[in-house]
């Protein structure tokens, strides 16, 4: 049996000091339209879905969309239309699926910090 290590992605949004609660997030397969996980952040800041731990995250391209636009519209923030950061793209590969892949995304309305954590 292979050793799944899986994606875990967290969300915190740096501008008002809290998890992102609510964020969209979509993770797709690079070259695939549907996505394989598509949710939104709980409240400890992560994407929960069994797929995120599972076989299917297994080596090749992967891309996430971050909905950030959308969520601080839902916190009540005014924004200009369109908002300077509406959906932040972000494309990685995974190598090895024996190992887990943390992805911390942080973010303001003007900008983001998105790395490979916990290597």
């Amino acid at each position: 049996m292979t050793n799944v290590g899986g994606l875990s992605i967290h969300c915190v949004d740096v501008a008002n000091g809290r998890v992102a609660v609510g964020l969209g997030v979509a993770l797709f397969r690079l070259g695939e339209a549907s996505p394989l996980v598509r949710g939104a952040i709980n409240s400890k800041g992560l994407l929960d879905d069994p797929v995120l731990m599972s076989n299917a995250i297994d080596a090749g391209g992967y891309e996430v969309l971050f909905a950030v636009g959308d969520f601080y519209r839902s916190q009540r923030i005014t924004l200009p239309t369109p908002a300077f950061l509406e959906e932040v793209p972000y494309r990685f590969h995974i190598a090895d699926p024996a190992q887990h892949y943390h992805l911390p995304f942080k973010f303001t309305p003007w900008g983001f910090s998105l790395f490979r954590g916990g290597a």
